[in-house]
């Protein structure tokens, strides 16, 4: 047996809607999601814009609800989109439209994310060089054995994690 998603908490029901009310909520409600997301993610792009990346990721839990409701929210509009229109169509155009106007916010706040992720990474790989390199001024002659040297050391103790 499959667990099914937690869908208590969503602010609109997945169900088909059956009457002009509740495709109207429905509707209200993803707009709501929506506009509290676009909201966050303003905020988020501003925050790591000034640099204040420690207060912007304090913002990641309210992001992942929000896109977590938002997600679910349109995949059930996909699947309802026929009656969705047939019951509230000019919600319906109106959620289309919001839809619309959201997509460029959200590549713009992943470009914002990306530059700050790459900046990052470039102080990150930049102080773990000059960290190894200090390793580098070990002797370069052959040892007692006659062993060659080893090569510079990369730093120790430091991790980059690309993953994001």
């Amino acid at each position: 047996m499959t667990a099914q998603p937690d869908t208590s908490t969503l602010p609109f029901s997945l169900d088909r809607p059956a009457s002009k009310q509740e495709a109207e909520n429905f509707c209200s409600a993803l707009s709501g999601t929506m506009e509290a997301l676009l909201s966050v993610i303003e905020m988020e792009t501003e925050l790591v814009r000034a640099g204040k990346l420690k207060e912007a990721g304090e913002l990641q839990a309210d992001k992942a609800r929000l896109i977590h409701e938002y997600t679910r929210g349109m995949m059930s509009a996909k699947d309802h989109a026929v009656a969705l229109g047939n019951l509230a169509p000019a919600a319906t155009q109106s959620l289309r439209r919001q839809h619309g106007e959201f997509q460029p916010v959200l590549r713009i706040n992943l470009a914002v994310l990306a530059t700050a992720r790459e900046v990052t990474n470039n102080i990150v790989t930049s102080v773990a060089k000059a960290v190894g390199a200090k390793n580098a001024t070990a002797p370069t002659t052959y040892g007692r054995t006659g062993a060659s040297p080893d090569g510079p050391q990369s730093a120790q103790g430091i991790a980059v994690n690309q993953s994001l």
